[in-house]
């Protein structure tokens, strides 16, 4: 008796933990049902929304829905399901977009969606600012993480298809906010940073050095600054202000510091040096950004110097321009992590997800970057007061020289001095000349506009 009765508790466990795995395996397929269907050819989709509810995607999409160029800002951003751009929102987030239900099938009415950060109307108004010039802009909330602002011209218009795709001009299939460009002067933030945590403030502050317009370096190379005249006798705060390329060329040398210093704030920064290691991504919600690289070998090398003032071999992505700012702007050194998806919901309409804040470890110290911060906003008032009247705005600009000095693109990158209204941006005008819309006038128009939306 007592074998049988064994054997029927047994068999009853076994029958309790088939049970459990087949029940289990069931609500693996039911929930993982929207991944397998994401893969196949003609997955059903739902929407993408931006933060007030406009549509940014709808696979059956039409011009006379929609209008001729609703998509156009955002379309290298937010891309479709036709296979054509790979990093971006819809081809890296199909999953949460699936209206499939392992348990009702394809659901023609299903709820899947992906809801925003952006803010459409803003995007667009910035994208048609820069009128004919190529380029992009990016601006997120450097407490919170929320990207309001991400675009990149050119672009493509998803709604015209693909049949003049040999005909596009370069770079209109993907969005270049995440792509490395030439940072040029904005790459003296990273280099004063580094300054302040190996020579401290009152180090830095007692060194001071002649701009003549010239400057020969120990390697007998000439550094020449934008301001032919010179700008004369200076310190960090001033050179800084001026963009002054000999200052930062004799900062660089200087003995009270080591090309290794140099090289440990920058990798703490997320910049890869000479080649070394893996090449790195940031990841926006499955969109991959480039971070930073750059090749430094002599504090008394040309190329070392010209380095550390962001031309030579130094690349970077507009999106982690950007992101250094949060480092900054929030005084503690610390990087706030950007995201696009602000929450998603299911086929049938379930919340699946909600985003949160991250923030990284420190890369520097909180007294560095409150130096930095308070150089970067004695800079927008000297200098930006125009970009948002009433509120300082804390800014370094660049000058890029691209296509081995045939063209030069204009960079503006920094954050608002503002608890309500915590925004940092970088911008980036391609092939910039003199009398064409400048980055004080896009990055007025977008905080202004940014400004009044969010209020």
């Amino acid at each position: 008796m007592k074998s049988i009765r064994r054997g029927q508790h047994l068999i009853t466990l076994m029958l309790l933990l088939f049970l459990a795995v087949f029940g289990f395996l069931i609500y693996r397929l039911q929930k993982d049902a929207g991944f397998y269907m994401s893969h196949a050819r003609n997955a059903p989709l739902g929407l993408v929304y931006d933060r007030r509810g406009d549509v940014l995607y709808d696979p059956n999409a039409t011009a006379d829905q929609y209008g001729e160029d609703h998509f156009l800002d955002i379309s290298n951003l937010i891309g479709d399901d036709a296979g054509q751009m790979t990093n971006t929102l819809v081809a890296n987030n199909k999953a949460a977009l699936t209206n499939y239900s392992f348990l009702l099938g394809e659901q023609a009415d299903g709820k899947a969606a992906v809801y925003t950060t952006l803010d459409h109307d803003v995007n667009r108004a910035v994208y048609d600012a820069f009128g004919k010039k190529n380029g992009c802009a990016v601006a997120y909330n450097y407490v919170t993480g929320e990207i309001y602002v991400c675009f990149s011209k050119p672009s493509i218009d998803i709604l015209d298809g693909y049949e003049n795709i040999d005909t596009l001009e370069s770079g209109s299939m993907l969005c270049k906010v995440f792509y490395p460009t030439v940072p040029g002067s904005t790459m003296k933030v990273l280099t004063t940073v580094a300054a302040l945590e190996h020579m401290g403030y009152d180090g830095l502050m007692s060194r001071s050095f002649s701009c003549s317009g010239t400057y020969t370096d120990l390697g007998g190379d000439d550094i020449r600054c934008h301001q032919r005249s010179g700008h004369g006798q200076q310190d960090v705060v001033k050179a800084f202000e001026n963009s002054c390329n000999p200052f930062f060329a004799q900062l660089v040398e200087d003995p009270g510091w080591s090309l290794d210093d140099i090289m440990e704030t920058y990798r703490a920064m997320g910049v890869r040096i000479n080649g070394e290691g893996e090449a790195q991504s940031m990841d926006v919600d499955g969109i991959s950004a480039f971070t930073a690289s750059t090749v430094l070998t002599d504090k008394t090398d040309f190329n070392t110097q010209w380095g550390c003032m962001g031309q030579g071999k130094t690349l970077v992505s507009p999106l982690q321009m950007m992101v250094w700012q949060s480092a900054v702007a929030n005084a503690d050194g610390r990087t706030t992590a950007p995201y696009l998806i602000a929450r998603t919901t299911d086929v049938s309409g379930n919340e699946s997800y909600t985003a949160s804040t991250s923030r990284s470890e420190a890369m520097f110290t909180a007294e560095s970057a409150a130096h930095m911060r308070e150089i970067m906003l004695t800079n927008g008032r000297d200098r930006y007061s125009s970009l948002l009247p009433g509120t300082t705005v804390g800014v370094k600009s660049g000058t890029a020289q691209v296509d081995n000095g045939a063209s030069e693109n204009s960079l503006l990158t920094g954050f608002v001095d503002d608890p309500a209204f915590p925004v940092a941006f970088c911008i980036v005008i391609e092939d910039r000349v003199g009398g064409e819309v400048s980055n004080t006038d896009i990055a007025g128009k977008l905080l202004q506009t940014l400004k009044a939306s969010l209020a």
